[in-house]
């Protein structure tokens, strides 16, 4: 039975076997004295101990485990006997020397891991961390950020994150990790007399470059300067500033993160009671992604990067913030590039339902003639919706008398236009989108539309509707209704909001003609109730040179051979060979070429 001891290694409690003990502090005096006329020897020392501590937590399963001479051997075969390593201050020289000699060991070698390297940093240095761990140059990584932050604009996210996951190398061992080198005794102590020969290098410069009568009458006559004071004043004031923006962090990351679990929340409840709202979205969801898939990705593509600005602005005001640890860090990080490749994926699912788009025409002659009288108008079914006119832009699911589920949509357009023809005819476009040409043909085939025409008075379906089956893909009709020349339509108000058209469709019904009877003429149409002095405008523009007749929005002109007659709104113009007569505002002027 073997006595057991309790030892604080670089402040971490380890129980140990009594000769495992005995071992160990042989060995660690060893290193002591093969380091007594070192620079920097405690430090040496400390770090040698930090690691040996770093090594034995690797092989402790748990706080009762027992240190036994096996693991001591193990460490030290890491480590390496004191006399393995020959060192001398000269091998820190430019010029390699024989005297350095260093037995290699195979398992003394080290897994390069990423840290932070904040002694060679501009920011975080994260760019230092990931050039080490790539064994670059950190221009280059520090060219990828400009580019990605100026360019794709994700950069500053992505640093955001890698600075506060990342850990920082602080230690000596990870440093020396960092950089992919083995933690023994010979890299440890080179890279820390390495830091003591460029700060000794640095203070000597210094030295070099002193006035030191001038800088010792300055220190007599003030402890402190006046710049040491104004740099007081301004690390306070920006220390004050960090701490504000630290609370703005932590407002808004809360604020964010709370609002968007209530969403989310909201809507895995919605689709648990088949809320009626529901439906809506159920038409418009093209890539048929479920609801609480969707809710999921956005609660981590969203709530991810803002639960690290709230543990950021934390860090900032807590200085001593526990970490949550990599673990967890790395854990929510996968998270949110799988949520950001998701959403990624939906989005192109999503897009790809709309690449393309049909139109199914069906045409059918009217009972309509040249001198007949058409009554057009628009009707509505309160079944579907009360709300009635396309400028509505309703979009709903509905249930017909047979309770079957449809698509309802007003999204109808009206197009009237002239003919030659002896017969009227109506033209019906049904138009959708899809995935391929194919099913955006198939979905314009099935959309239901209908009009009804009886004792000259034609009745056209404000709406229409599709089966639910088919999901909203911008399904759409239009109405083009060729009237010819001579036949006399009458529009009642209901259609106003279905022929608001631009001139691109070449409509010849205008706002504001509703209620009125108008002759088709070509390519417009005449009124014929209106009043004199209304403002009515009359579409109609004739220019024929042979007979010398112009007829258009700005008045009447008569030619023939020498005589021309003019009529507009500043009055009449008529002059023949000898005569001029001209009849305006002013009165009647007559004048003659012979005077």
């Amino acid at each position: 039975m073997n006595k057991t001891v309790n030892i604080n290694l670089a402040g971490i409690f380890f129980h140990i076997d009594e000769d495992a003990y005995l071992k160990l502090q042989r060995y660690l005096e060893a290193i002591k004295r093969s380091f007594t006329d070192s620079q920097g020897q405690s430090e040496i020392i400390s770090d040698i101990e930090h690691r040996i501590a770093e090594l034995f937590n690797e092989r402790v399963q748990n706080e009762k485990q027992v240190i036994r001479i096996k693991e001591v051997d193990d460490v030290i075969t890491i480590m390496g006997q004191p006399e393995d390593y020959l060192v001398d201050d000269e091998i820190f020289e430019d010029e390699p020397k024989t005297s350095y000699h260093r037995n290699s060991r195979s398992n003394s070698s080290s897994s390069k891991k990423f840290y932070r390297d904040t002694d060679n940093s501009y920011v975080g240095g994260v760019s230092s961390g990931l050039a080490h761990y790539f064994g670059i140059d950190p221009i280059w990584i520090r060219i990828i950020w400009i580019v990605l932050i100026f360019g794709a604009g994700t950069g500053v996210l992505l640093y955001i994150l890698l600075w506060v996951l990342v850990p920082e190398a602080k230690t000596t061992s990870e440093k020396i990790t960092m950089t992919g080198a083995p933690v023994n005794i010979s890299n440890i102590e080179k890279k820390i007399k390495d830091g003591f020969d460029s700060v000794s290098q640095s203070v000597s410069d210094t030295v070099k470059n002193v006035d030191l009568p001038k800088q010792g009458q300055k220190i007599k006559s003030s402890s402190k300067s006046f710049f040491d004071t104004i740099g007081d004043i301004i690390m306070f004031f920006f220390k004050v500033f960090a701490k504000f923006i630290g609370i703005i962090l932590i407002i808004v990351g809360a604020a964010t993160l709370i609002s968007l679990l209530i969403f989310c929340m909201s809507l895995g409840a919605i689709d648990i009671i088949h809320f009626p709202g529901l439906d809506i979205f159920e038409a418009a969801n093209a890539a048929n992604t479920p609801v609480w898939l969707i809710s999921l990705i956005a609660l981590f593509a969203i709530g991810v990067p803002f639960f690290f600005v709230f543990y950021l602005g934390l860090k900032i005001l807590i200085n001593n913030l526990k970490s949550i640890g990599n673990v967890a860090k790395f854990t929510l990080l996968g998270l949110w590039l799988m949520a950001i490749i998701g959403s990624i994926v939906i989005g192109v699912r999503q897009a790809s339902e709309h690449a393309y788009d049909a139109t199914v025409t069906t045409k059918e002659q009217l009972d309509i003639k040249a001198s007949d009288t058409l009554t057009l108008a628009v009707v509505g079914n309160t079944l579907y919706s009360k709300q009635f006119g396309r400028h509505s832009n309703v979009f709903r699911p509905v249930y017909d008398d047979n309770d079957n589920k449809l698509i309802y949509s007003t999204d109808v357009r009206l197009i009237v236009r002239s003919t030659k023809d002896s017969l009227a005819s109506i033209h019906i476009e049904k138009t959708a989108e899809g995935r391929n040409y194919k099913e955006a043909k198939l979905r314009s085939q099935e959309i239901d539309y209908s009009y009804d025409i009886k004792n000259n008075r034609l009745e056209l379906d404000g709406f229409l509707t599709t089966a639910f089956e088919n999901k909203f893909r911008d399904q759409e009709i239009e109405v083009t209704l060729y009237l010819p020349e001579g036949t006399i339509l009458y529009a009642e108000e209901n259609t106003y909001s279905y022929h608001r058209n631009s001139s691109y469709y070449n409509d010849i019904l205008d706002n504001g003609m509703e209620n009125q009877y108008l002759e088709i003429t070509n390519n417009g149409v005449k009124c014929l109730d209106c009043p004199i002095d209304d403002e009515f405008k009359v579409k109609v523009d004739i220019d024929d040179d042979e007979t010398g007749l112009r007829i258009d929005e700005d008045g009447i002109e008569i030619k023939t051979e020498g005589t021309r007659l003019k009529i507009d709104e500043d009055g009449i113009d008529a002059k023949s060979v000898n005569v001029k007569v001209n009849i305006g505002e002013d009165g009647i002027e007559i004048t003659s070429e012979d005077n």
